[in-house]
């Protein structure tokens, strides 16, 4: 990776940047509780944290979309998880690194995300990125979500910077069929949710990194 032709990094949020599991698992786990069910444990949600809503009705209750009710149990989720998202979750540890980094070096990042204004501006707060971050794109933000490439673009443009000069890094692969979309650099990380899908190795990323560290390594600034 040409450090001449990197001008700014964009990062997914969950799973990427930040752990969001504990506190969405934990919002699973109350519509269990209250229906008088046991809890789960977090291996049982985190590997559907990228799902959204969806996924966690899914773990929480087996209820799909296509179930009567879903609609009124996912409402009851997302009210659930407004409630306490800032309660467990926070940066990993080690992506807090990779910031500074970027961040002595005085190289821009910002945050692509499918999440919802709703809860990720005041989320990214909480977790005092918003003063560090270049730019905050969300699910709402624009007309499109991600896999679609108009969310990195828009950030591009907030940026004041060619598509094409930017990293994106995410643990998805729609993270992966947005950023080549948008002409980017794709890194796919794997201390992210992944999900049940496709494996990692087939998403056609430009990139693999196992941790932060290699991904700093990748970006020529370790």
């Amino acid at each position: 990776m040409s450090a001449k032709t990197l001008r700014a990094v964009l990062f997914d949020l969950d799973g990427t940047l930040i752990d969001s599991a504990p506190d969405l698992a934990g919002a699973g786990n109350e519509m269990r509780v209250v229906r008088g069910l046991a809890p789960y444990p977090l291996a049982h949600f985190r590997p559907m944290v990228g799902s959204g809503a969806r996924g966690m009705v899914g773990c929480a209750l087996a209820v799909g979309p296509q179930d009567d009710g879903f609609a009124e149990l996912r409402d009851e989720f997302l009210q659930r998880y407004e409630a306490r998202m800032t309660q467990d979750t926070h940066v990993f540890p080690d992506m807090l690194h990779v910031l500074d980094v970027l961040d002595a070096r005085a190289l821009p990042w910002g945050i692509v995300t499918n999440k919802a204004t709703r809860f990720s501006d005041p989320l990214v707060r909480a977790l005092g990125l918003v003063p560090r971050a270049a730019t905050l794109v969300c699910g709402d933000t624009t007309p499109h979500a991600k896999p679609h490439p108009e969310p990195l673009f828009e950030a591009a443009r907030r940026l004041g910077i060619d598509a094409a000069d930017c990293v994106y890094v995410g643990d998805d692969l729609r993270d992966v069929q947005a950023g080549r979309a948008a002409g980017m650099t794709t890194v796919a990380v794997q201390w992210g949710y992944l999900g049940a899908g496709e494996a990692i190795e087939s998403w056609g990323a430009d990139h693999l990194v196992q941790t932060p560290a290699e991904l700093l390594k990748l970006l020529r600034m370790a």
